[in-house]
Order: structure tokens, then C-alpha cells, then sequence
């Protein structure tokens, strides 16, 4: 009973990582692709949009990550040491990005030094949720190999390849897409609100094409993801709710309603992680040969789990609450000086 609650807060902990810290990196991408007279706008309501939560979105990760050391030790060791590299850049990127934003923000002097941070704070935004799709395409794609002898066939060859790619570069899309529909609410200005819906629907068109990358890869690389879905009724209907979803948001966009087209945006990334995990459960990393590492096979015994998983709901009754009075308070008017 306990193992299945550690799943469930591993799963949610997964989820809304992608869509709150997603949407935070999300606004890094958005930022590249603003033509330039227009930057100070967008990075003034990025702030306004991300400021207060910033640093909260990656305890999200960090659950993750105690998670998995402490609940599923064989698979916390196998990531980290056949995917340390992408691992170690991602981590760079979380740390030249937070850097970054503090400085761009609340540097006391206002020099040449704001070009270097808000460089570092847009590239370290696309480059750490590409290194987050590598890590994950690699999981799935059944390169790690437990037994390899060398070098490249240990550390390289899991991640380096077109599928892992592909899921990173729709990571990235995908981080866009929640960045530019949650942007579109905080937009006042009626040219800088038109500006930010062309965004989301941009996004919105290159998250489907990304996509279409990832089934095209997954071909060509023997991984048979498209039949796979196909022949699950459930992984497709939800697939097809999704669908759906991103019809109606794209009309939705230009009436402006944020808690609606946050609410679609949200639902269609959810939507297609709850399908990939869905196809994938119980396995978590499936390896070359051998058995694929899964939650349930790979799971500590005993009371480490007993014991993470009451430590999850207690600390779940603090830090769920405060997280949402934090939301709540910075989205409230504020009142004249």
C-alpha cells in the first residue's frame, strides 16, 4: 500500500514539474524568440508571472530525486551513472539560469553586465528542458546497457542519439507552449498581448510538429511508439482528449480568458504525460538487456518505504498549502502606494 503512495507522489512530482517549472523555463524561450524593441516588455511580465515561484518550481525535481535515492535505488544508481552527463548539464543550466534571473532583476548596478545575464538566462533556459527530454528519451529508448564494457557504449550511445533527441526538443516546445499561454493573461497592452497569443499558437504548432518528430524517430530507431499507442484504447483516448483540447484552445487564445486557456494548456501537457506513462508503467528505465528497472521490482524494502511515503504526506500537509497562498497572494491587485 505504502509503495503504491510513493508512486503516486513520484508521478505528481514528475507532472507538476513539467508544467510549473516547465513553464518556467518556458519563459526564457519565449524571451528568444521576442524581437528585441519588445524584450523589456515581455521580461517585465515574466517577472510579473514567475517571480514569486521561480525557485519554489525546482523542489518539484528534488522530490523527484529523494524519491528515487531513497524509494528505488537501483534506478536512482543506473541514471546516474550511465546518464551523468546530460545530468550534469541540466543541473549546469537550473544554476546559470537562477543565477541570471537574480542578477538581471536585482543587480544594484544597471551596466553591459545585464547582456551576459539575460544571455545566460534565455540559452540556459532552451538548453536545461533539452537536456531534461535527452535524459528522459534515453530512459525509454532501451540503449542503457548495465553490462557495457567502454566508454561511449556506457555514457554516450543511451542519450546521443535522433529519438532522445527529438523528445528533447519537444520538451523544449513543450516548455514554450506553457510559457506563452500562462504570458498571454499577464499581457496588458493590447500590441503586446496580440504579440504573445502569435507565440503560443506558435509553439503550440511546433509542440504538434516535435511531436511527429518523436513518432518518426522512434521508427526509425526500431521503437515501436505509434503501434504501441494505437493498440492501447486508453493511452489513445487520451491522446484524442488532448487533440481536442488544443483545437479549442487555439480559438480560445484571442478571447484573452487566462484561467481557460491556462486550465486547456495545462490539461494537454498533462495529458500526454499520463499517456507516455501510462504505456510505460510500471517500467521506468528499459535497459539493452536484462529486466527493464520498474517501480515495482526495483523498489527498496521494508521500511525505507514505509517511511518515505509518511514522510511525503506530512510534509505534503506544509508545503502544498503555503505554495498555493504564495500563488494566490502575488496574483492578487495590489494596492496603491
Amino acid at each position: 500500500m505504502m509503495l503504491y503512495v510513493v508512486i503516486i507522489f513520484l508521478g505528481l512530482s514528475i507532472l507538476l514539474y513539467v508544467l510549473l517549472g516547465g513553464a518556467d523555463f518556458g519563459a526564457g524561450i519565449v524571451e528568444i524568440f521576442t524581437p528585441a524593441k519588445m524584450r523589456d516588455q515581455v521580461r517585465a511580465i515574466t517577472y510579473q508571472t514567475i517571480g514569486p515561484i521561480w525557485e519554489a518550481n525546482h523542489m518539484w525535481l528534488i522530490i523527484t530525486i529523494v524519491i528515487l535515492f531513497v524509494g528505488f535505488p537501483a534506478i536512482y544508481t543506473v541514471l546516474s551513472v550511465h546518464l551523468h552527463i546530460p545530468l550534469v548539464l541540466m543541473l549546469i543550466g537550473i544554476i546559470g539560469r537562477g543565477t541570471a534571473f537574480v542578477f538581471r532583476h536585482y543587480d544594484a548596478v544597471k551596466d553591459e553586465m545585464q547582456r551576459v545575464y539575460n544571455l545566460i538566462f534565455t540559452y540556459s533556459s532552451f538548453v536545461t528542458p533539452l537536456f531534461l527530454g535527452l535524459i528522459f528519451g534515453a530512459t525509454v529508448s532501451g540503449r542503457i546497457d548495465p553490462e557495457a564494457t567502454n566508454f561511449y557504449q556506457s555514457f554516450i550511445y543511451p542519450w546521443f542519439n535522433l529519438f532522445s533527441l527529438s523528445i528533447g526538443v519537444f520538451t523544449v516546445m513543450i516548455c514554450g507552449f506553457l510559457a506563452a499561454v500562462y504570458l498571454v493573461g499577464e499581457a496588458k497592452e493590447k500590441d503586446l498581448k496580440m504579440l504573445i497569443i502569435k507565440k503560443a499558437r506558435m509553439f503550440l504548432l511546433l509542440m504538434v510538429l516535435a511531436g511527429g518528430l518523436v513518432f518518426f524517430a522512434a521508427e526509425i530507431h526500431g521503437i515501436e511508439l505509434i503501434r504501441l499507442l494505437i493498440l492501447e484504447p486508453i493511452t489513445l483516448s487520451i491522446l484524442a482528449l488532448a487533440t481536442l483540447a488544443i483545437l479549442f484552445l487555439w480559438f480560445q487564445l484571442e478571447k484573452g480568458k487566462r484561467k481557460v486557456s491556462r486550465f486547456l494548456s495545462g490539461f494537454v501537457v498533462a495529458a500526454i504525460l499520463i499517456a507516455f506513462g501510462y504505456h510505460y508503467y510500471p517500467d521506468i528505465v528499459i535497459v539493452q538487456s536484462g529486466a527493464n528497472l520498474s517501480v515495482l521490482n526495483s523498489a527498496a524494502l521494508g521500511k525505507p518505504i514505509d517511511s518515505l511515503a509518511w514522510a511525503l504526506l506530512i510534509g505534503s500537509l506544509f508545503i502544498l498549502p503555503s505554495l498555493f497562498y504564495l500563488l494566490f497572494s502575488f496574483q492578487r491587485p495590489k494596492v496603491a502606494e
